[in-house]
């Protein structure tokens, strides 16, 4: 029995499944280069250390708040700023996918 023909696991056979259904909707496959791997890697990278420096701000304002209406202003504005920076990480991701390239 040949590499081809042998038994396959589930995991491969609905990664197949899934390839085939992209394949009909038409959508393409794109492989990712080491260069905008590299690039998407820096991205993570400042984004986590971006939203780790919000959280610790948002810890240290959280402890001075001195009443419930300014607690939950700050924990929606803590909120907001995590959404945003989120989004703004996911965009600069896929335009590193698509080769569009710019840093963060």
């Amino acid at each position: 029995m040949s590499q081809d023909e042998a038994p396959k696991s589930a995991y491969e056979l609905a990664m197949e499944r899934l390839r085939q259904k992209d394949k009909d909707a038409g959508i393409e496959e794109r492989t990712v280069t080491a260069k905008q791997k590299a690039a998407i890697g820096e991205i993570r990278s400042v984004y986590e250390a971006r939203l780790a420096e919000r959280e610790i701000l948002h810890r240290s304002n959280l402890a001075k708040a001195r009443d419930q209406e300014s607690f939950d202003s700050l924990e929606e504005e803590y909120r907001r700023d995590r959404e945003r920076l989120n989004s703004e990480r996911d965009r600069k991701i896929e335009q590193a996918r698509q080769g569009k390239g710019e840093t963060p």
